[in-house]
């Protein structure tokens, strides 16, 4: 039998003494009370809750007992146990503890019934206590309740020491990646081009001399009027040394000429299907762009920004809100545009883009950048501050082994990640499988030696031995 609105039980059978009900009979709902932060004692113990959990303390409690509390709007059907009497403000409903059922079964079983499907808002998440005291489910008796409560936390032990395990190995891997980025602007992850050259008796272009090639190319490719104006070099005053071979240049000295570091559209407007399409910072992640995602504004909008236009390899930088992420322009881009809170940083063909890509997205670029953020409401770095951005510039050669070296360390690392996400999956499939098992009386297995048959309307048929006229 398939229960109303109730995605976790089903039941052809119940174990003795189980009924259906509804969620509106046996746990009604009561709405939360205001109170506002300001008007909150902050010198109290009682815990104040709204639909995101915990949110302070007051002096006064509004239950009496200890209570669930349900996300209504925001958080919509999270579930809270608050085990002392506590204060839930307007945000959500609660239920108080009662005689008649064990709390942490039905907090249980809430989060098992994933209460947020029941949303049918448009513009603030909300649950309607109409829809939620529909919800058909089967219960069991107090004494079962609580059995089942024992046998789900002593599972769910078990799987949370093995989930806290897989979050250490993620965090773990997290710091690994910054450590090889780390390493390998800092000349530590491979061998550098002066010791090899070193040792194998040659010569070899320094990443001076390359700065300095960069630089020739650029001034002889200028077609603008009047006196070329160099670009300016880092302040290497409170920049750390590099290994013998490198030299810090500014990231609009490995530029290219005529195509300056710019941000792009300003009020993009309505989207526009047949338009140029354009690159937020939502669109950017792990050094590429979903294409799938895009926006596009009308081709006179663009025009108006044709000075930020796309090519193929440009490196994209977000520079307003989350500051620093780093995106690669495939080739399906080009001729498209970005936003105002993105930077176009396109690079000089003389260098590897990628090499130039991982340096940003090293943790030293990375503070560099939060550390020049400027504004209160959003914080950003502005268009001068970028083309000073120091980026630490090894011969060519290196740059090509600290890239072959960064991707087998990475590609290891992501499949290790892989591995891990889809342990986390199968973590949380197990534990909505315990629930399920939990709730149709299958967990603790010997409630299933009676069992009753149930009709359409939850009315219990029959028990193990019983027979019907």
């Amino acid at each position: 039998m398939k229960l109303n609105n109730n995605d976790l039980q089903s039941f052809e059978e119940l174990p003795q003494g189980w009924a259906v009900t509804t969620l509106g009979k046996i746990l009604p709902l009561t709405y939360g009370k205001a109170l506002k932060k300001e008007t909150r004692d902050g010198s109290g113990s009682v815990p104040v809750y709204g639909s995101s959990g915990r949110v302070g303390v007051h002096s006064n409690a509004l239950t009496k007992k200890p209570a669930l509390i349900v996300g209504r709007k925001g958080s919509v059907g999270e579930v809270y146990h608050s085990p002392v009497p506590c204060w839930p403000i307007d945000t959500v409903y609660f239920a108080e503890e009662s005689e008649d059922g064990d709390l942490k079964y039905f907090e249980y079983l809430l989060k098992g019934l994933r209460l947020s499907k029941l949303d049918k808002s448009t513009a603030v998440p909300g649950l309607s206590r109409d829809d939620y005291n529909a919800v058909e489910v089967a219960i069991a008796p107090l004494d079962q309740q609580k059995r089942i409560v024992a046998e789900i936390e002593k599972q769910f032990s078990r799987l949370d020491e093995g989930v806290a395990n897989l979050k250490r190995v993620k965090a773990n891997l997290k710091r690994y990646k910054a450590a090889v980025l780390k390493a390998a602007v800092e000349g530590r992850l491979v061998e550098t081009e002066a010791e090899l050259a070193r040792r194998e008796g040659r010569s070899y272009e320094t990443g001076e001399q390359l700065l300095q090639r960069i630089l020739e190319t650029r001034r002889s490719q200028w077609q603008g009027k009047g006196k070329y104006k160099e670009p300016t070099a880092p302040n290497t005053t409170d920049l750390p040394g590099l290994p013998e071979g490198w030299v810090w240049a500014t990231l609009n000295q490995i530029g290219q000429e005529g195509r300056p570091i710019i941000y792009g559209i300003i009020k993009p407007g309505p989207h526009d299907p047949n338009g140029v399409p354009y690159v937020r910072v939502t669109e950017m992640k792990d050094g590429f762009i979903d294409l799938e995602n895009l926006r596009r504004v009308t081709p006179a909008r663009a025009a108006k920004f044709a000075r930020a236009t796309l090519a193929p390899g440009d490196v994209l930088i977000s520079k307003d809100g989350t500051i620093g992420r780093v995106a690669v322009v495939p080739s399906q881009l080009a001729g498209g545009n970005i936003t105002q809170h993105v930077m176009r940083a396109p690079i000089n063909e003389l260098m590897c883009r990628d090499y130039v890509v991982w340096a940003i997205r090293s943790d030293s670029c990375q503070k560099w950048l939060t550390g020049e953020t400027k504004g209160v409401a959003l914080r950003g770095v502005n268009v001068e501050d970028f083309r000073r951005l120091p980026i630490p510039v090894p011969p060519v050669s290196e740059q090509e082994r600290i890239l072959a070296e960064v991707g087998r360390r990475l590609t290891i690392l992501h499949e290790t990640e892989a591995q891990v996400d889809s342990n986390l999956m199968r973590a949380e499939n197990t534990r909505k499988s315990m629930l399920g098992k939990a709730f149709s009386g299958g967990l603790v297995t010997d409630l299933q030696e009676v069992t009753g048959r149930v009709d359409g309307r939850g009315r219990v048929l029959k028990t193990k031995g019983e027979t019907h006229d």
